[in-house]
């Protein structure tokens, strides 16, 4: 218990109790003096420490502290504080039995509050004896708080195995704080569904989905924008922004979200030169420096916006990017204590220069397999046929880059090196039907093939000549050759 100037109140008291014996100690009085000048400070009124009312002791109380302090050199104050029980803390009133009720009941139900785990430890005491006498609901309460039996948020109200694992890691595991120690060395992105609905040009309202993208150390909100839809594309459109932005980081951070997870995003960090982690599942707390970013965006700028009638993702958009450039990203950080711009300016930083938007749209793309029909030249992507380049017809399995959502730019590239070899257009039945055909494109650079000299085939030529090289005659009778029929009988 501490008082208003911020001491404690035992401590307070060995104060009082000094000051009342601290002239004694300073000029002991003369012998045969003591007792007079003990009843002298008995007569006195003092302020009581906590209540601050006059207050008198008694000559011998006055007298033991004096011995007291007297007794000890080092910490003369010290020995005046009051005595700490040797019963303090262990609630003998708590038999071993609620004990073990009562944590194991917590370890089945830590979303329960205090008065619902007592309510129904009172009630299993009714069929378990051994429960009895039940302790108080303030005695119950202060062994939860002692024994950091908080009252916990479930992780989610799916009960599926990584849910309760998750539930068993934040039981068993201690969460810490942590951040980055580079501008650039660790990034956050996640996505939120806004409280507002958006009127669409099909004149639908829809709930817009709001994709940010923090650095680590700096709070720096990198790039926000506002989408349809959560999806691969999105996460991808809005991560190119970021780079393009800020830069390059080194490492980052989102959740399992099957936006999170698409090829296309996945091998687009890894070909950047990004590693990328994840939260591990059900625990959104270890991305908390996104999560807790929410709170601003629906108390300060979705709430400016309550008033618009016909809010559009236009001008949504719009809010935010002067929201976030001009308020947060230079308005006073509360757990750095400056602008999120300034610490991101200071550094130090392991940013890397960003590539141009081509580069970009061509690293978020997924790398796959196909089997060309060496036929008509073709593989089949997304139920659609592509067209290989003749001088690729040697190739039976090629490897191509494409987005799910852009068909428009796939690619063929090099198996070992992954280099980018050529675009790969869709088939063309219509122009194919009018019977225009291109010449082969040499293979792998060579001249166009020219046949050979006709005749007997070389392995054929060196069996004969071995053959006759024996000496004898060929294996077989040959028959007398007929005259040429003409037409006459015999």
């Amino acid at each position: 218990m501490t008082t208003e100037g911020g001491s404690r109140i035992h401590e307070r008291w060995a104060q009082l109790r000094f000051s009342v014996i601290g002239h004694l100690l300073a000029a002991p009085p003369a012998a045969g003096t003591l007792r007079g000048e003990l009843k002298k400070l008995a007569a006195r009124q003092w302020r009581h420490p906590s209540t601050g009312e006059p207050v008198q002791f008694g000559v011998s109380t006055i007298e033991r502290w004096l011995y007291r302090a007297r007794r000890e050199r080092h910490d003369p104050v010290g020995v005046l504080k009051r005595k700490r029980r040797k019963d303090a803390g262990s609630q003998d009133s708590l038999s071993a039995a609620v004990r073990t009720a009562l944590r194991a009941q917590y370890a089945a139900h830590p979303s329960w509050s205090v008065q619902l785990h007592a309510d129904n430890l009172r009630a299993l005491s009714k069929t378990q004896p051994e429960l009895s006498p039940l302790p108080s609901y303030s005695t119950i309460r202060r062994f939860c708080k002692a024994q950091a039996l908080w009252k916990r948020r479930r992780l989610s109200s799916r009960e599926t195995a990584g849910a309760q694992r998750a539930e068993v890691r934040l039981a068993e595991r201690e969460v810490r704080s942590y951040e980055a120690e580079y501008v650039g060395g660790l990034w956050h992105w996640d996505c939120h569904f806004g409280s507002r609905k958006i009127l669409t040009a099909r004149g639908e309202w829809a709930t817009p989905v709001l994709f940010g993208v923090l650095d680590d150390r700096s709070r720096l909100a990198c790039h926000l924008q506002w989408y349809l839809a959560e999806n691969a594309q999105n996460v991808a459109h809005g991560l190119s922004q970021a780079f393009q932005k800020r830069g390059l980081p080194r490492a980052a951070l989102s959740d399992n979200g099957a936006a999170m997870l698409a090829a296309e995003v996945t091998e687009g960090l890894g070909r950047l030169g990004i590693v990328h982690e994840t939260t591990l599942p059900y625990s959104p707390y270890q991305n908390a420096k996104q999560e807790a970013f929410w709170t601003p965006v629906e108390a300060r700028l979705l709430a400016m916006l309550e008033d618009v009638p016909d809010l559009t993702l236009k001008m949504l958009n719009e809010a935010t990017q002067a929201w976030v450039e001009y308020e947060y990203n230079r308005g006073v950080h509360s757990e750095i204590g400056q602008p999120p711009l300034s610490r991101f300016l200071a550094g130090p930083d392991v940013l890397r220069p960003s590539p141009d938007s081509a580069a970009l749209r061509l690293a978020f793309t997924r790398a796959d397999r196909r089997m060309q029909r060496h036929s008509d030249g073709t593989v089949v992507i997304a139920a659609r046929r592509f067209e290989v380049p003749s001088r690729y017809r040697h190739l039976t399995a090629i490897e191509v880059r494409y987005a799910t959502w852009d068909l428009a730019q796939v690619h063929l590239v090099d198996a070992d090196s992954g280099q980018v070899l050529c675009r790969l257009y869709p088939q063309d039945k219509a122009q194919n039907a009018t019977g225009l055909r291109r010449s082969l494109e040499p293979v792998g650079g060579e001249p166009p093939i020219k046949p050979t000299a006709p005749g007997i085939a070389p392995l054929l030529a060196q069996l004969m000549q071995q053959q006759t090289a024996t000496g004898l005659p060929p294996a077989y009778l040959p028959t007398d050759e007929l005259p040429p029929d003409d037409g006459e009988t015999s």
